[in-house]
Formats: C-alpha cells, sequence, structure tokens
C-alpha cells in the first residue's frame, strides 16, 4: 500500500513539473500555428523635422516652422523557426516559412495611467504596409506619428507652449501577417515618443522671398 502510495505521488510530480516546463515555454514560440515567428530587431523613429535621423527615442515636434509633419517609424526585422533542431543540425526556413507583413497598429499610453485617446494620448490607428520577411530579414518604414494626430487634442495644445510643456509616451506598435501557407503571424514592439513644441531647425529652403523681378518683353 506504501509503495502503491509513493508511485502516485511520484507520477504526479512528474506530470506538475511537466506542466511547469511546459507553461514555461516562450510566448513567443507557443503562440499561432505558423512554425516560423518574426523577431523584431530594432524599432527606431525619426521626426519629421530631420526625417533622415533615426533613433530609439522619437522626440515629436508638434510644429515645426509653422507647419505639421508625419513622424515616420523603421523597423528591422527577422525570421526564426520555432523548431530549432537538433545540436548540430539546426533547422533552416523555406520559402512556405516567409512571413509577410500587411498592416500594422499603434497604440500610445502613459507610465501615469491617464491613457483616455484624444484626451491624454493620441489616438490609436491602424496602418497599411507590406514587406516580406526571409532568413535574410527585412526592414520598413511607416507612418509612427500621423500629421492629423499634431492637429488634434491632445497634441495640438502643446503648440506654441500652450498646454502641458510636454507629454511623455510609449508607443506600442503590433506588425500582423501571414506566412506564406496562410497563418497568422504577429509582433509588436515599442518606442518612447515624447511630445513637445521642440526648438525648430534653421529654414533650409533658401528661396528668395522677394520678387524674382523678371524683366518685361524687350
Amino acid at each position: 500500500m506504501f509503495s502503491f502510495h509513493l508511485r502516485q505521488r511520484l507520477g504526479f510530480g512528474a506530470a506538475l513539473a511537466l506542466g511547469l516546463m511546459v507553461t514555461g515555454c516562450s510566448e513567443t514560440v507557443r503562440q499561432g500555428q505558423s512554425p516560423a515567428y518574426l523577431i523584431i530587431n530594432q524599432l527606431e523613429g525619426a521626426s519629421g523635422a530631420d526625417d533622415e535621423k533615426f533613433s530609439n527615442l522619437l522626440a515629436s515636434d508638434v510644429t515645426t516652422n509653422g507647419t505639421v509633419f508625419e513622424d515616420a517609424g523603421r523597423v528591422t526585422f527577422a525570421l526564426a523557426l520555432k523548431n530549432i533542431g537538433a545540436p548540430g543540425e539546426p533547422t533552416a526556413p523555406t520559402t512556405n516559412n516567409y512571413i509577410t507583413i500587411n498592416r500594422y497598429h499603434v497604440t500610445f499610453r502613459r507610465t501615469d495611467g491617464r491613457n483616455a485617446p484624444g484626451v491624454d494620448v493620441p489616438y490609436a490607428f491602424d496602418g497599411g504596409g507590406t514587406v516580406t520577411v526571409t532568413e535574410s530579414g527585412a526592414s520598413m518604414v511607416f507612418a509612427l506619428v500621423r500629421a492629423q494626430a499634431k492637429i488634434e487634442a491632445p497634441l495640438k495644445s502643446l503648440a506654441g507652449g500652450g498646454g502641458a510643456a510636454l507629454i511623455s509616451t510609449i508607443a506600442d506598435v503590433t506588425f500582423y501577417g501571414k506566412d506564406q501557407t496562410g497563418n497568422d503571424v504577429a509582433a509588436t514592439g515599442s518606442i518612447s515618443v515624447n511630445f513637445a513644441d521642440w526648438g525648430d531647425p534653421p529654414d533650409s529652403s533658401g528661396g528668395d522671398s522677394g520678387d524674382s523681378g523678371g524683366g518685361g518683353e524687350n
């Protein structure tokens, strides 16, 4: 009788340990039906005031030289397989495992818990963009802060130093796509976005605001 109960307890303990091992697996590896998954290697932003200067921290200018610019984001993807293979014999992706991204969703949040869209943070939005991620990876540029967000509350109150001086947020960007057999795949990255009426760069238009003075008829 003692050995029977001991075996029962040992069997229960083994099952519990196995269950803990399973629940401890990476959420990324377990999610979805695709044998492949996305890795976001880098998520960056560039102010519309200087759209070639990407950084891991975005200082979003709500108005620049009297106008409004969209702020771009740039994401770099990698592709990995859930089944990594045996030691010394890693698996390699096939064309079926390539993932085509076709849309994304951006939400903004604050760390102080004040997250009402259109009051405390800009409205969330969806955007489209297509890129296929292969074993070589891929990158994509997308709209991170829309121009219309800068003429809506709460950002419009920052122009000219009105309202709050600065609104600090975190943008969570989720990218959605499918592998080449139709399985859904998604991955989320985050970036800090600080909104303010930052100092404007010098106007480099170089245009002559005066009359060109073209002569009359000869």
